[in-house]
């Protein structure tokens, strides 16, 4: 029996590193490239560059004016998160404690929604954001990352807020606590492993968004990282040695902060899954 265990575990653990090399081989391909020249990435794409060609980064932060874009997306990204945390926090859990039919009829609404492809209704968006002057605006595209992020975002909070004994907001109101009061000092201190896990999803959704920021942002001062890594092909020219390298350095901020904050993610979603 243990013979058979360990040979099983074994296999398993066989396909688990084949299958992370499968999932490594496109890194490979965009570190490696990166530091090649163009020449050399068009003639020997899976060979490892003959030299290091680090000035391709240097040129690449230069050009697409990294600070700015770095800056931009930061700011896009924490006022989403805070905004989606904050108003999707509250409206789970309003629809968690209100017991009536109309709480799970708006609940059933935004999980809906999470099913509607966004291409089928970006062309009537953009008309009614021009409409609403949010076009070109930082603002305006976090106003939206609300509406679209709302559906998700209202549904995890939903499942962990269910599982929160009522009990503990029963006391908090004998002792004289407000009903916001019971909310921002009881239950939401309870809901940071999900909430965690929430801003650690939405940052990797938004961080890395191009269609949206595509059609709100128009202004170049107001590029994403993904906008101005867009930027390195033209028309009639293919920067791949540039785009490869800017690239690398764009995620390189989220990878720091998805390492850093991983084991939340198994806790938030082990809690969620137990309660």
């Amino acid at each position: 029996m243990g013979n058979k265990y360990n040979g099983k575990t074994f296999t398993l653990e066989i396909l688990a590193i084949l299958l992370g090399l499968v999932f490594l081989v496109p890194f490979y391909y965009v570190v490696s490239n990166s530091l090649k020249p163009f020449s050399e990435i068009l003639t020997n794409t899976s060979a490892l560059p003959s030299a290091l060609q680090f000035q391709n980064y240097v040129n690449a932060f230069q050009q697409m004016n990294y600070l700015k874009v770095f800056t931009n997306s930061l700011i896009i990204t924490v006022v989403s998160n805070i905004v989606l945390v904050v108003f999707c926090s509250m409206a789970a859990y309003m629809l968690v404690r209100t017991k009536k039919k109309i709480s799970g009829i708006i609940f059933m609404i935004f999980v809906s929604a999470m099913v509607i492809p966004f291409q089928s209704i970006m062309i009537p968006l953009v008309k009614v954001a021009g409409n609403l002057g949010l076009l070109n605006s930082i603002w305006g595209l976090v106003f939206m990352y609300l509406g679209f992020g709302s559906g998700m975002t209202i549904f995890l909070y939903h499942g962990f807020i269910k599982g929160i004994p009522v009990e503990l907001e029963e006391a908090a109101i004998i002792d004289g606590c407000s009903p916001l009061g019971v909310f921002w000092r009881i239950v939401f201190p309870l809901l940071k492993p999900i909430t965690v896990t929430i801003m650690i999803l939405n940052s990797l959704w938004i961080w890395n968004d191009f269609l949206l920021p595509l059609l709100v942002l128009q202004d170049p001062e107001l590029r994403t990282i993904p906008l101005a890594t867009f930027f390195f092909f033209g028309q009639y020219t293919k920067q791949w040695d540039l785009a490869l390298a800017a690239l690398v350095i764009s995620i390189i901020p989220l990878l720091i902060f998805f390492f850093a904050m991983q084991k939340h993610i198994i806790k938030g979603i082990t809690s969620g899954s137990i309660k």
